[in-house]
């Protein structure tokens, strides 16, 4: 347990000072479950600085995430109120280490959802449904990690920005998503590319969170994962995704 605290303090060094960290050595892995253990603690750490924990978010649900960086398995982090930005705002390229955006979905839920449910026992727990575009940064040297590390490390997540609500209904099986920078596209997918079904990531999410004792409560946000690749960040871009029926969240780095 010393070992895994001194990993969640090193990693949440890495978070405040905006400074990469070694993986953990080959010989040191660990799995996924004792990754979630160093994930909670890093989220304790935070905790005492003043942060609240506002829901989670899910990682690596596409395929073109997961080739992307070389893991294969559906993960999930916490996000907390200081991650949160303003849709419209800017973000501030020096807060982190090798930032990337990525498009998503986000649900936001109107009862509590933990354990196994079904999509419609999902679906009828959300009070909205919103455009999003979530921020991951790595704390990792190059971006490179194991399942191990990146579960650690909060599975990745830095920030979030969420546009305008809409229906709990509205259908996103299927809808079309372009990430633009500076006008131009830069990423083109579906929604479908989300476990065939974005639905199905806040099922994962519920099941998922139940295991390590955490429970998805009323208010909570969910991102239900990037339906593409994510595309790394530098000052001075304009960033904005769209989204099918859902409209638009956009931002600038500064």
């Amino acid at each position: 347990m010393t070992t895994l605290a001194a990993t969640a303090q090193r990693l949440d060094q890495a978070i405040r000072t905006a400074t990469a960290t070694h993986q953990m050595p080959e010989a040191e892995q660990f799995d996924a479950a004792t990754g979630y253990a160093v994930q909670a603690m890093g989220i304790e750490l935070r905790r005492r600085r003043g942060e609240m924990v506002i829901g989670v978010k899910m990682g690596l649900t596409s395929r073109a995430k997961m080739a992307q960086v070389g893991v294969d398995e559906v993960t999930w982090g916490r996000l907390t109120d200081a991650m949160r930005r303003e849709e419209g705002g800017s973000l501030v390229r020096a807060d982190f280490i090798h930032p990337r955006a990525e498009p998503e979905i986000a649900f936001v839920l109107k009862r509590r959802l933990s354990g196994t449910v079904s999509l419609v026992e999902a679906a009828l727990a959300i009070e909205a449904v919103a455009p999003a575009v979530e921020i991951i940064d790595s704390r990792y040297e190059n971006f490179r990690f194991s399942l191990g590390d990146v579960v650690a490390d909060n599975s990745s997540s830095a920030a979030f920005f969420l546009g305008p609500y809409a229906r709990p209904d509205l259908d996103v099986a299927n809808l079309g998503i372009v990430l633009t920078i500076d006008g131009r596209p830069r990423e083109i997918g579906s929604s479908a590319a989300i476990l065939g079904h974005p639905l199905r990531a806040l099922v994962a999410a519920a099941q998922m969170t139940a295991r390590a004792g955490h429970v998805l409560e009323a208010g909570d946000i969910v991102l239900a994962g990037a339906a593409t690749a994510a595309v790394p960040l530098e000052a001075g871009m304009q960033v904005e995704a769209e989204m099918q029926s859902l409209g638009r969240v956009g931002f600038s780095v500064v």
